[in-house]
């Protein structure tokens, strides 16, 4: 049975929520934007009028999602009271308590993410370090880690190019995460160097080894988002998407490698961004999508740019240990730490599973971002 503390802590975290969220403020503006909807000529410039309602769509979410909170928080401010009365019964107002908590700690958490970019649906990039098989089999691992998440969590994985490891595992793999808003929000603190620690099973004399893999991340551009990109630099190459790589044997060119020289505003240097697409069998689906995956990176490289004064902020609170590596799962030791916030837990099959959100959360509590 929860004590009145409890209660007392859903109560004022909810009044906290309504002053954070500025609902006063939101709702004023979805009737304002609302109003808009309706004008007579509305529709004469579709693509407008979809921004329109993507805005409206956007503002009405916050506001259903807080009074789902309020309404939890009052239903159990009342079975609470019932219970005094014996009119339900302990369970019923700890199962009361477990929701209203849940949907708190769900809309605190989105409340952190503030950037224009974190509703995004986002690209995910593994690619295995040095270290052959045990390197390629940790890529692997945490290839099945990010599926399980984005399952949980109901969002759809699209497999965009697979590149096998040459005994077990994977060297790299490039996914689309897609279906639902804040991909690219959440899975954003996964950005870094993973580093695997245990008793390889690819070492005769079970020795204990050190893996590594990189994690990128970067949002899913749409039509919606102006990117520029420079027609001179870039070239095209066709293949046969064949192999333990690729989605089915073809007869036809249907892969497609993209190449793009990068120049960096700031400094000039040029780098070449290469980008293979092999998800379907025909070309120019493959074509636009690698299109749109280079615009993702080159959105990406500049956001990275706006939020540099940021970066310097994050890097100066904490220190990143071990290098350029933001966590740590040590089998043996049944314990996974994140450098950047010093979370760690023992439920390393868990987290194997997907079950990453504390360490989501911990990221985004260590470094909020505010209203731009």
């Amino acid at each position: 049975m929860i004590t009145a503390e409890q209660l007392k802590d859903v109560v004022e975290r909810t009044e906290a929520l309504h002053k954070y969220l500025n609902i006063d403020r939101k709702q004023v503006e979805y009737e304002e934007e609302q109003l808009r909807t309706q004008a007579p000529d509305f529709w004469e410039d579709p693509e407008r009028a979809q921004a329109q309602m993507r805005l409206v769509k956007g503002i009405e979410k916050w506001l259903v999602d807080y009074k789902e909170v309020k309404q939890l928080a009052e239903e159990l401010q009342l079975a609470f009271d019932f219970y005094k009365d014996e009119m339900v019964t302990e369970a019923e107002v700890d199962h009361d308590y477990a929701k209203a908590i849940a949907a708190i700690e769900a809309l605190e958490l989105k409340n952190m993410l503030r950037q224009k970019e974190d509703p995004m649906e986002c690209v995910l990039k593994i690619n295995s370090g040095a270290g052959g098989t045990e390197s390629q089999d940790w890529a692997s691992m945490l290839m099945r880690m990010y599926m399980r998440w984005v399952e949980a969590h109901g969002y759809k994985t699209s497999i965009i190019s697979l590149q096998e490891g040459d005994e077990a595992g994977i060297k790299s793999v490039t996914m689309e995460i897609t279906g639902g808003e804040y991909a690219y929000g959440f899975l954003k603190s996964e950005n870094g160097v993973h580093r695997l620690v245990r008793v390889s099973p690819f070492n005769a004399q079970g020795k204990r080894m050190t893996s590594f893999a990189s994690v990128f991340v970067s949002p899913l551009v749409d039509d919606t988002i102006e990117v520029f990109v420079d027609p001179a630099r870039l070239s095209w190459d066709t293949f046969r998407s064949s192999g333990a790589g690729g989605q089915n044997v073809n007869k036809v060119e249907s892969g497609v490698r993209l190449r793009y020289w990068y120049q960096d505003p700031d400094t000039g240097e040029e780098e070449e961004i290469l980008i293979e697409n092999t998800e379907t069998r025909d070309q120019p689906k493959n074509r636009a999508k690698a299109l749109l995956l280079l615009k993702s990176q080159l959105y990406d490289r500049a956001m990275k740019k706006r939020l540099e004064a940021q970066a310097k902020i994050e890097a100066g609170k904490k220190k990143i240990e071990w290098g350029s590596q933001i966590r740590s799962y040590v089998f043996d030791d049944r314990r996974v730490k994140d450098h950047r916030t010093n979370y760690q837990t023992a439920d390393v099959d868990g987290v194997m599973d997907g079950k990453i959100d504390d360490f989501i959360k911990a990221y985004l509590m260590e470094f909020p971002v505010t209203d731009e």
